[in-house]
């Protein structure tokens, strides 16, 4: 597997700007509205606020950035969201607050405090939904780990798609601008990448199908993919998969298919 590695020798501040977007979907047969509800209620309080603030204080440790500012929201009546600002260069203790370098800005409102710092961020939000005359529901989290320098988030991939129950991942990576080796060459990259699946264990990558879809000369990198094998019992809620017939088994399994070619495809493809 891949790993990012300084390759050039830079003059003055490594200005590439890098951004991952990860998006994942987890897929749930949840059959009456009441079990529906259940199911949004118990996603809502595995991944609440609390817990992703965690999982994104381990990212920005993993990524070697120091954290700066945490913002974090739990909503009525589902979701939640967390920001983490953080920065290459371990800070003082104490900023002033009326700072105008131009590289601080601040910006306060009611209880929540967000910064800018260094062009560098973490964020997750979470979508829990569902309708009441489908029995599919679906669980969605983005994450957006952006950041300026050396820093580079691909090397969390692993990490990320560990600790979410992903049955359709979206992962979009790409480079911005320019910096300057100490001969003055600009350099647009400063590390090889073929495709975001070079950053994803084998043993996760054989669990999925996975297409990619790069624009190297704008150094863009996007990759789907959607998981193989349908183990029933694990996307029915409160439900034990011997209480059903064979028939709905087979039915159930087929809708939870379709919903999440679907979801992967862009399109509704079975209207």
């Amino acid at each position: 597997m891949s790993r990012v590695e300084k390759k050039f020798t830079l003059y003055g501040f490594n200005n590439l700007t890098k951004t991952l977007s990860f998006n994942i979907y987890d897929v749930c047969y949840a059959k009456s509205e009441r079990e529906q509800k259940d199911y949004i209620a118990y996603i809502d309080e595995q991944y609440n606020s609390e817990r992703l603030t965690n999982i994104l204080c381990q990212v920005t440790e993993m990524i070697g950035a120091n954290l700066l500012n945490i913002s974090k929201q739990d909503y009525e009546p589902q979701g939640a969201s967390v920001n983490l600002l953080i920065s290459e260069k371990v800070l003082p203790e104490k900023i002033d607050d009326s700072c105008n370098c131009g590289k601080c800005s601040f910006l306060a409102k009611k209880d929540a405090i967000l910064g800018h710092l260094d062009k560098s961020h973490v964020t997750v939000h979470t979508y829990p939904e569902y309708h009441p005359d489908n029995s599919i529901a679906t669980f969605r989290v983005d994450i957006d780990v952006s950041t300026c320098g050396t820093i580079s988030p691909l090397n969390t991939l692993d990490f990320l798609i560990d600790n979410f129950d992903s049955d359709i991942i979206t992962i979009d990576y790409r480079v911005r601008g320019f910096t300057r080796d100490i001969n003055g060459k600009k350099c647009f990259l400063d590390h090889k990448i073929s495709s975001i699946q070079d950053y994803i264990k084998a043993e996760t990558l054989r669990k999925y199908d996975a297409i990619d879809v790069n624009v190297y000369q704008s150094n863009i990198f996007h990759t789907q993919m959607l998981i193989k094998e349908i183990e029933l019992q694990n996307y029915l809620f409160n439900t034990d998969v011997y209480e059903l017939p064979p028939r709905e088994r087979l039915k159930i399994t087929d809708d939870l298919r379709k919903e999440m070619i679907e979801i992967f495809s862009g399109t509704n493809v079975y209207d």
